[in-house]
């Protein structure tokens, strides 16, 4: 008896509630228009880019455009990919460069010497000018063959690395060597001074000097005091207010080691990695820097 009596009740139920549901959806259809532009998705003009950071940048689509890699840029990625010869620096190494690029490039950076890593140094400095300075013709051509876009010169030195601690002994007494910051270096009178490298090399300021060459490793290799040496007068000569970030290769070599102390100076070093040394030296036109003297 009791189930009977339910059964109505739950009938009655449902059909009010579809009763109800028909005259909201009856409601719902002439208020609203139905038509296909309704549906249409609105195309979203903008990217969203996540960063490493916790925000997320907004770029227009109309004004992302696609271009080419530069040149520079492509060789360096097939070459290193494709190659199993190593640069001659470390990671850690490298890295300390590339810092310093990272915030002065596109810029000017003279490197002596001309390797395995010279892709690298140009397309890190990608818009500015990268110079390289070799001792080996045979090795600029074989480079040059197959990276034109590389800018090389063949240097000679006249320089032994036997004769190296007489040189030092000699620069340090000699005036010549400490002084005529402003002078040419063409014109210097001290036996350290490069006075024959190609003509661009005394006409620009550089902003990166890199010492990693000429061979320096054997009693009769030309050894890399001259280089070293003509780094800190370039950098001393600058403008007034002027910095350049020189780096040595090979600090554990007795050469470099004592003429980057000796003519870098030990309180313009900002760091140190492994066999590299990185310099900080200001322009010595200003007769206050480092009051007066060679160095602090």
């Amino acid at each position: 008896m009791t189930t009977s009596l339910q059964l109505p009740i739950t009938m009655k139920l449902i059909l009010s509630s579809l009763v109800s549901f028909l005259i909201v959806t009856v409601f719902f259809i002439t208020k609203t228009d139905f038509s296909t532009s309704s549906f249409q998705p609105v195309l979203d003009k903008t990217i969203l880019i996540s960063n490493s950071s916790t925000k997320t940048k907004v770029h227009n689509l109309e004004s992302v455009s696609c271009g080419k890699i530069p040149p520079s840029l492509a060789d360096a990625l097939i070459h290193y990919a494709a190659s199993n010869t190593t640069p001659q620096q470390t990671l850690s190494e490298i890295s300390i460069t590339k810092k310093v690029l990272d915030k002065t490039s596109p810029c000017n950076f003279l490197v002596f010497g001309l390797g395995h890593d010279s892709l690298m140094w140009t397309s890190l400095n990608h818009g500015g000018r990268t110079i390289f300075l070799e001792e080996d013709e045979s090795w600029i051509r074989n480079i040059t063959e197959h990276f034109p876009s590389l800018e090389s010169y063949h240097v000679r030195y006249d320089t032994k690395v036997r004769n190296a601690a007489a040189m030092l002994s000699t620069a340090r007494e000699s005036e010549e060597c400490r002084h005529g910051v402003s002078m040419d270096l063409r014109a210097s009178r001290c036996e350290l001074a490069l006075k024959s490298l190609p003509k661009v090399v005394y006409e620009m300021e550089w902003d990166l000097i890199m010492v990693d060459a000429p061979t320096g490793f054997h009693e009769e290799a030309p050894g890399r005091m001259s280089a070293i040496y003509t780094a800190g007068m370039m950098a001393r000569s600058r403008k007034r207010g002027e910095t350049t970030a020189v780096f040595v290769h090979d600090v554990d070599r007795p050469v470099e080691d004592e003429f980057t102390m000796e003519f870098l100076c030990r309180d313009y070093m900002t760091e140190e990695q492994g066999r590299l040394r990185h310099f900080t030296v200001p322009s010595h036109r200003n007769f206050n820097i480092a009051g007066g003297k060679f160095c602090p």
